[in-house]
């Protein structure tokens, strides 16, 4: 089974680390995603661009673009997608295509700064015995 780790944390906090203090975070988290690979079970990681850079679609039809992460909804994240766009109006421009297939989800859109492509994920359906083909 796949799991999602969603790295929440102080964006202030990270923002404000130095240079040396942000690269001693990462060294610390890459001896962990050594470990993870020699164990076989890491795949993607990213981290996000700040939330004063993301945008959200929601509403009717191709819906409407707000600036910010915060869909103000008690949604929960059920899914990602991660797209290459020009800019972050094109990549808006293609959550609002994923709004009028279904605007009944609200998408947030985040540049990521930071990729780490790991190994690929395997073709599983777990948990999805519920989701008509």
């Amino acid at each position: 089974m796949l799991y999602a780790l969603l790295a929440y944390h102080e964006e202030h906090v990270i923002q404000g680390l130095s240079e040396a203090d942000d690269a001693a975070l990462m060294r610390d988290l890459h001896a962990v995603h050594g470990r993870w690979e020699a164990e076989g079970v890491l795949g993607p990681a990213a981290r996000l661009g700040a939330t004063t850079r993301a945008k959200t679609v929601r509403g009717p039809g191709r819906g409407l673009v707000t600036d910010g992460p915060f869909t103000e909804t008690k949604e929960a994240l059920l899914g990602f997608y991660v797209i290459e766009a020009d800019s972050l109006e094109d990549a808006a421009e293609k959550a609002r295509d994923l709004n009028a297939a279904n605007p009944s989800a609200a998408y947030e859109v985040r540049p990521i700064v930071l990729y780490r492509p790991g190994a690929p994920f395997p073709l599983t359906d777990t948990g999805l015995e519920h989701v008509r083909p």
